[in-house]
């Protein structure tokens, strides 16, 4: 793609982004969220293969619709209250069409199903930006908004988004289905406390995307798209796949990692607000999530590549000094020692 048109596009996803952030009128949020759709699609379609064409048109079918419920909930309030101010969400059928918009924004249960097909049609690079940065518009307007949500209807999302994602990614061979549905199932952790703290929330949310970016960035070092492809990584670069190894657990949020912090702390809100079935239902689902993760680690560590294998493969990964890789590698497996000093930035 030409620099210019690469620079222009990356330039309007932050600022459809830093639209909505900034943005405390209904108009101008709704802005930001479509530059921010619009600007994604010639990242998605610069392929020019059927299966990124097709993941594109599915992405602008889905965001439109969203967008559309979004703006229709945002004019019913404005209709009813006379306010276009993004926190006078008055009117209850306006919070919950607007929770159902955002919902289907980022992908939550029973709004999911275009979030693995869309990723599994885009290259590894592109579908970072879709799992990381494209939630951060939908998640700056649900912290904004939250007091007025209905909560049980943010724990329902919650908790079928956890289920779906445990459930769906077990069968999965495909690494960018898998880190679909794996994104689902930390949306619904996310979404389930956003109502009783939204602090933890937004630490699941930073914690979400240091760690997927550390997974999609491993993968595109170890050029693989398929589970059987990545059980080559650890001749080709041994520590990468040890490292590869600590980012998969913590995903699934095993203790001494990081992503075991906001698992504990959103079970241990949970608890302190009588919703001890949800917490229960939640905790089983992680280890459904648990249990695909360790799938990918087992091929990735613990496997010997086959010599009949059907793809090109490299006979070692250039060594390349990454900082990015490095730094949120390190931040995804060695942040729950200061748990404490995180709870007293919050």
């Amino acid at each position: 793609m030409n620099p210019i048109v690469l620079t222009i596009i990356i330039s309007s996803l932050g600022l459809g982004t830093i639209l909505t952030f900034i943005g405390s009128h209904w108009l101008l949020v709704w802005m930001g969220l479509e530059i921010n759709t619009l600007a994604i699609i010639p990242l998605m379609i610069r392929q020019h293969h059927p299966r990124a064409v097709e993941a594109s048109t599915k992405y602008f079918i889905t965001q439109a619709t969203a967008s559309a419920l979004l703006l229709f909930a945002s004019v019913t309030n404005a209709w009813t209250s006379g306010e276009w101010s993004l926190i006078e969400m008055t009117n209850p059928t306006s919070a919950t069409l607007a929770t159902i918009a955002l919902a289907l924004k980022i992908g939550l249960a029973p709004l999911h199903f275009w979030l693995p097909e869309v990723l599994q049609g885009l290259d590894l690079t592109t579908g970072l930006i879709l799992s990381t940065w494209q939630k951060l518009a939908p998640f700056a307007i649900l912290l904004q908004l939250y007091p007025s949500l209905n909560s049980n209807l943010l724990v329902f999302l919650g908790v079928l988004s956890t289920m779906v994602g445990g459930w769906g990614g077990l069968n999965q061979t495909q690494l960018r289905k898998i880190l679909a549905y794996s994104s689902i199932a930390h949306l619904g952790w996310m979404i389930t406390i956003l109502h009783y703290s939204y602090n933890l929330t937004q630490l699941n949310l930073i914690l979400y995307i240091i760690m997927t970016s550390t997974t999609f960035l491993l993968f595109k070092t170890f050029n693989s798209t398929k589970i059987n492809s990545i059980s080559s990584s650890s001749s080709k670069s041994p520590l990468l796949s040890i490292i590869a190894l600590m980012t998969l657990l913590s995903l699934g949020g095993l203790p001494p990692l990081s992503g075991f912090m906001p698992k504990w702390l959103i079970l241990q809100e949970l608890t302190k607000q009588n919703l001890a079935i949800p917490a229960t239902i939640m905790a089983m689902m992680a280890l459904l999530s648990l249990f695909f993760y360790l799938r990918l680690c087992y091929a990735t560590t613990l496997t010997m590549t086959p010599n009949s294998i059907n793809m090109s493969t490299s006979w070692r990964t250039k060594l390349s000094h990454n900082l990015t890789l490095t730094t949120a590698a390190s931040l995804s497996i060695l942040l729950l020692p200061i748990t404490p000093a995180i709870l007293m930035l919050l």
